[in-house]
């Protein structure tokens, strides 16, 4: 018997589509953002899809409460320009978690995704709310226990 590789359908993968709740307190910045990257891409599910957005929808909670690990990670140094001439911004990684913590780990998730067209239709399922509270309860979202299967050296 032939197997055949499975490509699914937009309209397919938009149907199926589960809500998923992370709770960023006290995690290191970096894993949190590869779990929600994994998932927002949907290469958890057996049915991914290079070209397709097959992922779920992910809300993270407590955003505020995100940890840097390393000594000098929190020294680094964000950059982004206004478009203007002379408009070069520069700001340290901890003093943009204290101010806007919510845009500091969507930065971080949107580059682990594609930077592309479909990049764009990924990002906007990341929900991040500083507290504890969230609007989508009408979704139903199941809080995500798992994280991303990793290999340490010497196993």
């Amino acid at each position: 018997m032939k197997k055949s590789t499975v490509s699914v359908r937009a309209q397919d993968a938009a149907e199926n589509r589960v809500w998923y709740v992370m709770d960023a307190a006290g995690k290191p910045l970096g894993r949190l953002a590869v779990d929600a990257a994994v998932v927002l891409r949907g290469k958890n599910k057996a049915t991914f899809t290079p070209h397709v957005d097959t992922g779920d929808h992910v809300i993270i909670i407590n955003a505020d409460k995100v940890v840097l690990t390393g000594g000098t990670k929190g020294k680094e140094e964000i950059r982004h320009h206004t478009g203007w001439p002379g408009g070069l911004k520069a700001i340290a990684r901890e003093q943009e978690l204290a101010k806007k913590p919510e845009e500091a780990i969507r930065r971080v998730v949107r580059g682990m995704i594609p930077h592309n067209r479909l990049g764009d239709e990924i990002i906007k399922k990341l929900k991040v709310y500083r507290g504890a509270e969230h609007p989508h309860t009408a979704q139903q979202p199941t809080v995500f226990e798992g994280g991303v299967q990793r290999r340490h050296k010497g196993e």
